[in-house]
């Protein structure tokens, strides 16, 4: 899979080869990244490369798929989408963006291009997103998309021996412009 999002920015399909800079670039954010989501505190070049296998098989299967964020050559994050719901023509999308690519509108152009994906090519009727309360930043990447706010999933993600809520945003097919 490859979707050119702009000048700049191209989704790939997530590939072994990407295993290595994949893994440098979540270590070097690890702490950010460990904020929010749940798997990046333990995360190696193992669950790196099984994270891709895993990806792989999904895009197989016509599940979805697990992208790179491809900006000038680098590695800059992942964005993909959880499996596919068929009976209910609905998924979930998922992403993080390394700190040096902040603030460039990478990940809303990412997303977006996701979302249209969704919409255009799969037929999907509905897109949520989960969002920690305190990520802001996602939180308004999903405004910015025309994702609505439908409440608050309560401790649903599970960080280690605690659970933590969510926002669940949508957005519908009816709904993109």
């Amino acid at each position: 899979m490859l979707i050119r999002v702009r000048g700049d920015l191209e989704l790939r399909s997530a590939a072994p080869a990407h295993a290595p800079e994949l893994d440098a670039l979540i270590a070097a954010d690890r702490e950010r990244l460990a904020r929010f989501m749940p798997w990046a505190a333990g995360q190696t070049i193992e669950t790196t490369r099984a994270f891709i296998a895993r990806a792989l098989q999904q895009e197989a299967e016509n599940d979805g798929f697990q992208a790179v964020l491809v900006v000038d050559g680098e590695l800059a994050g992942t964005a993909g989408f959880h499996r596919i719901d068929r009976a209910n023509l609905s998924t979930s999308i998922g992403y993080w963006l390394g700190s040096a690519y902040e603030g460039r509108g990478l990940m809303t152009a990412a997303v977006g291009a996701l979302v249209d994906h969704a919409f255009r090519a799969w037929g999907l009727h509905r897109l949520e997103l989960r969002i920690a309360p305190d990520n802001d930043r996602s939180r308004a990447l999903a405004a910015r998309l025309g994702f609505r706010e439908e409440g608050v999933l309560r401790e649903s993600e599970r960080f280690g021996d605690e659970y933590r809520d969510l926002i669940m945003h949508s957005l519908l097919a009816s709904e993109r412009s």
